[in-house]
């Protein structure tokens, strides 16, 4: 599911947790509201409050760290872009095909992954990433170096596009890490009860409704935000394509 329909479900669970918890408030006979019963209730609230706090944190700060990691990525491979463009210019001439096929390598990728982005790589014939970059290896493995600093070149280009390669899968296999299931709906369960409790000792009216509202609202925001980031191929926090995009700017010059 999507991160919106996700938000909104636990939306829909929290409120429908609100008008539970404001229902059986005035269903519930007197001695169970007194002081002593809402102190228990106090201290069972609190207890779930830590809980979910503890969760909700841990969750977000996981995916923080995959989000921040397929970016940081995404800036190593633009720059082992560049670095092997500068590197394939001064081995020679020779090697102006293979420059060529790098171009059209990182063009396909930006399509690929942003479309929205493509007019940027417009006027060039994207080839297939896993491909062209297999392509881009071989090609200079199979270069003939005229003399020891030829050599060099070669061997150095050959170790950033190794390394590419491996960037590459390596962002593939981040992105498929994915939220799991049993924790979003234990997440959701606890705050839907811990609503339920806040609108089982709170009094019913305006002011009291619009609070539990807006931090309903607040709670699946961060639920939101969660399924965003963990998802950082996709959605409207979708990891940055502008070190590729500049990246791609400076090839061939």
């Amino acid at each position: 599911m999507g991160s919106i329909t996700v938000a909104l479900l636990a939306f829909g669970c929290i409120v429908a947790g609100i008008v539970a918890g404001s229902t059986l408030r005035n269903r519930l006979p007197e001695h169970h509201l007194r002081d002593d019963s809402k102190d228990v209730v106090k201290v069972g609230t609190g207890f779930i409050a830590t809980m979910t706090a503890l969760v909700l944190g841990l969750l977000v700060s996981s995916a923080k760290s995959s989000f921040d990691a397929v970016n940081t990525g995404l800036m190593q491979n633009g720059a082992k872009v560049i670095a092997l463009d500068r590197t394939l210019a001064q081995y020679g001439p020779e090697a102006s095909d293979l420059r060529q096929t790098l171009r059209r390598t990182v063009a396909a990728a930006i399509v690929r992954w942003w479309p929205e982005d493509k007019a940027a790589v417009a006027g060039t014939d994207p080839i297939d990433a896993q491909h062209g970059m297999e392509a881009l290896r071989t090609g200079i493995q199979k270069l003939s170096p005229k003399d020891d600093t030829q050599k060099w070149f070669r061997d150095q280009a050959i170790q950033l596009s190794s390394d590419m390669v491996q960037g590459r899968w390596q962002l593939i296999e981040q992105v498929q890490i994915t939220l799991p299931t049993p924790f979003l709906v234990v997440l959701v369960s606890w705050l839907t009860m811990l609503f339920a409790c806040f609108s089982l000792l709170a009094p019913r009216n305006a002011t009291v409704v619009g609070v539990l509202l807006l931090c309903a609202f607040s709670a699946s925001g961060a639920i939101f935000l969660l399924m965003e980031m963990s998802h950082p191929d996709a959605g409207l926090m979708k990891a940055s394509c502008a070190p590729l995009l500049k990246a791609f700017s400076l090839l061939g010059q």
